[in-house]
């Protein structure tokens, strides 16, 4: 009875803008140690008896950033697969049960968000295999964190009795919603209540069973847009038009809160699932004054703060209890207890179609990275990065002309009919209308700056002839 990693990596981690966009969410992103959040939850399941390669639930937007970062530690998934569309966590679970049960009728499915902090690895997987007796013999298992204080941003679970010759989990007497705060710090000292913390174990085989029994709609869905998906390099992309029938709904409400077979493992390790700036001041290392600093920051009389600097020099005086975050191209000053409503900046900015709602100045793509380094009527200028043995699509532009200089590295550069190689210091010009490519042969990373000139310079005006990463 192996155990299957299922990592849900569809969020979009708007509330801890301005560092976490649409484009590169919290979970791809280093806050403690040397890997992202989505790396440090895969390696933390390495280790765990009889576990598999993981699954990860993903959105198509992310696809190569996720087979870049597992490249990155050396791990090769067993599936990723991409949700045509968001649908909360019960039908993306459905379709990864389905996936597992195919291939191991007795396979427990770890399910892990992607973009919680768990610095204790090893804790982190002797709770797993705490938990596997229950899940073996049909039990929903889920974990629940040991509150540490009266958080009115996390749902709860009530602990009922403990399971039939089980001294690791207890029945889930039931779910709560986010409490207010007088609630809240009545669970607390009640103490049989936990932290919801969305991390399960389950019977592939069970799970898919009570689903047929409560979401018999969606799980036909789910079954059919599994089956009508096809494989698209390394990824299995769904059926849109089935996934589509299915309700957006998350696991809570689709399974664990109407079955009897609902568990509890209670845990006592640091766990944030960082849903906001406040969450990281919590669970960062503080200085004599309650601060939290990243970054280049000079401080004075300041308390129970925290600063993050990506580009520059932030300084402050005279303040407690805020947080600001400074990127390339945007900053957030807020009150520390406010830091939930960053969401609505975040809506304000897509009302007024602003790119910093979405993106960042620096763009990734499979091929690489693009950063606009300057723009303004008619011109814009852009730091192209491209990965050693990549290349971008064969393309043209209807409104704009191209100037590349390298700077560092070898292109080799498609110009029409013409194929040239440019080194260091080399240039070419790209007409408007002219099929293009750009490639880097070496083994170092190819760098060089595009001045783009015409009267559109849009990212949609391409014109892909080719592409090794089957975009359209």
């Amino acid at each position: 009875m192996s155990i299957h990693p299922v990592v849900l990596s569809g969020g979009s981690g708007t509330r801890l803008w301005p560092l976490s966009r649409e484009a590169l969410p919290k979970q791809f992103l280093k806050f403690h140690g040397d890997h992202s959040l989505l790396q440090a939850t895969i390696l933390r399941t390495i280790g765990l008896t009889d576990s598999s390669a993981p699954t990860i639930l993903a959105n198509n937007e992310h696809r190569f950033l996720i087979a870049q970062q597992l490249q990155e530690i050396g791990v090769a998934a067993r599936d990723i697969i991409l949700e045509p569309v968001g649908r909360n966590t019960a039908p993306p679970l459905a379709i990864a049960a389905l996936s597992i049960l195919a291939q191991d009728p007795s396979g427990l499915m770890l399910v892990l968000p992607s973009d919680h902090l768990i610095t204790d690895g090893a804790a982190f997987r002797a709770e797993v295999l705490a938990a596997v007796p229950a899940a073996r013999v049909g039990h929903l298992v889920t974990f629940g964190i040991r509150p540490r204080w009266a958080e009115t941003g996390y749902g709860y679970i009530a602990c009922g009795d403990p399971l039939p010759g089980d001294g690791a989990c207890s029945a889930v007497s039931q779910f709560i919603e986010k409490p207010d705060l007088a609630r809240a710090e009545r669970f607390v000292a009640q103490g049989s209540y936990l932290w919801n913390s969305g991390m399960f174990l389950f019977p592939a085989r069970v799970f898919l069973s009570e689903l047929e029994r409560l979401q018999p709609a969606m799980l036909a869905a789910c079954r059919q847009a599994l089956s009508e998906g096809q494989r698209d390099l390394d990824f299995t992309r769904l059926s849109q038009a089935e996934f589509e029938r299915c309700p957006s709904i998350s696991v809570d409400y689709a399974v664990l809160e109407h079955t009897v077979l609902a568990a509890v493992r209670p845990v006592d390790y640091d766990w944030s699932d960082l849903g906001s700036w406040k969450a990281l001041w919590d669970v960062g290392a503080k200085d004599a004054h309650g601060n939290v600093t990243t970054g280049e920051t000079v401080l004075e009389d300041v308390r129970n703060s925290y600063f993050y600097s990506e580009s520059r020099l932030v300084t402050a005086i005279g303040v407690e209890g805020i947080v600001v975050i400074e990127t390339a191209d945007a900053i957030l000053v807020s009150h520390r207890d406010s830091v939930q409503s960053v969401r609505r900046i975040v809506d304000k900015l897509k009302d007024q179609k602003r790119p910093e709602g979405l993106i960042h100045r620096k763009v990734h793509r499979p091929w690489g990275t693009y950063e606009s380094v300057d723009e303004g009527d008619r011109f814009q200028v852009k730091r192209i990065t491209v990965n050693p043995g990549s290349k971008l699509s064969l393309q043209m532009h209807h409104h704009r002309a191209e100037h590349w200089i390298v700077v560092r590295g070898t292109a080799r550069v498609t110009r029409g009919e013409d194929v040239v190689m440019l080194g260091e210091n080399e240039s070419t010009f790209i007409p408007l209308g002219v099929k293009h490519r750009l490639e880097n042969p070496g083994r170092i990373p190819l760098e060089l700056i595009e001045v783009q000139s015409g009267t559109y310079l849009g990212e949609d005006d391409i014109v892909r002839f080719e592409d090794t990463y089957n975009r359209s």
